[in-house]
């Protein structure tokens, strides 16, 4: 593998820890890297899952809040690892490999990464990254900090949902879709608006049904997100 890690031991002073911690893959292929890469990401009081392949990163990626993807992977090209993802999710996902020309950076970023980081680096750069990444996906649509509608809870500062006292292991994505409509329980929500407002207007309706579908199996009952024919979803209970 081209390339080494090279991670500095962070200056507390000139390191700005994020306000929240986020649920980060690491798809690496090289061990050293991913075991210095995945201490620090913990120093800063982050969740990581590791994996080595582009195998699992397919099969891991749903539950994480931002994906940092090496491109040499010992199954699967990197870029259709890249493109697979992105086809199906719009997770932030920041390239991280020692391919560095022009040509490759294009590569990477057309094929869906939101930001491109060649080995060598420092880890206050990953950082910053990162943190900007997260930035520009972070939706500015939420104003109440805590919803309740029954026996479900939803923080935005946490970004944490409950039902009956038990938390509620949900994606980055599926959290904006719910709060959104937590937010205006008597309100149907078109499709439109959750498009605009959850993915930027730029994704299709079967991505909507989908992330549907999964909130109402991750909640339990069908009944928690009702479907208004011809116009779209409004909040339901159990």
């Amino acid at each position: 593998m081209s390339g080494t890690l090279e991670l500095r031991k962070p200056v507390p002073s000139q390191i700005r820890k994020p306000s929240t911690n986020w649920r980060v893959l690491v798809v690496e292929n090289n061990a050293d890297d991913m075991q210095a890469l995945a201490g620090g990401l913990r120093r800063h009081g982050h969740q990581v899952e590791e994996v080595g392949t582009g195998d699992a990163a397919l099969q891991a990626y749903q539950m994480s809040d931002i994906v940092l993807l090496d491109l040499e992977l010992p199954d699967l090209d990197g870029l259709e690892v890249c493109r697979s993802i992105r086809s199906l999710s719009d997770v932030p996902l920041i390239a991280v490999t020692g391919w560095g020309t022009e040509l490759d950076r294009v590569l990477g970023l057309q094929a869906g990464a939101d930001d491109y980081l060649v080995k060598p680096y420092g880890f206050r750069e990953l950082m910053a990254r990162m943190d900007a990444v997260m930035r520009r996906s972070r939706p500015q649509v939420h104003t109440e900090q805590v919803v309740s509608r029954g026996p479900l809870r939803i923080d935005a500062a946490s970004r944490e949902v409950s039902l009956h006292g038990q938390v509620v292991e949900i994606t980055r994505k599926e959290f904006d879709l719910l709060y959104l409509l937590a937010s205006h329980p008597e309100t149907v929500i078109s499709r439109k608006r959750i498009m605009q407002q959850v993915w930027g207007g730029s994704w299709s309706r079967r991505t909507v049904d989908t992330h549907v579908s999964s909130l109402r199996g991750k909640l339990g009952g069908s009944d928690w997100i009702v479907t208004v024919r011809g116009v779209g979803f409004r909040l339901g209970s159990d």
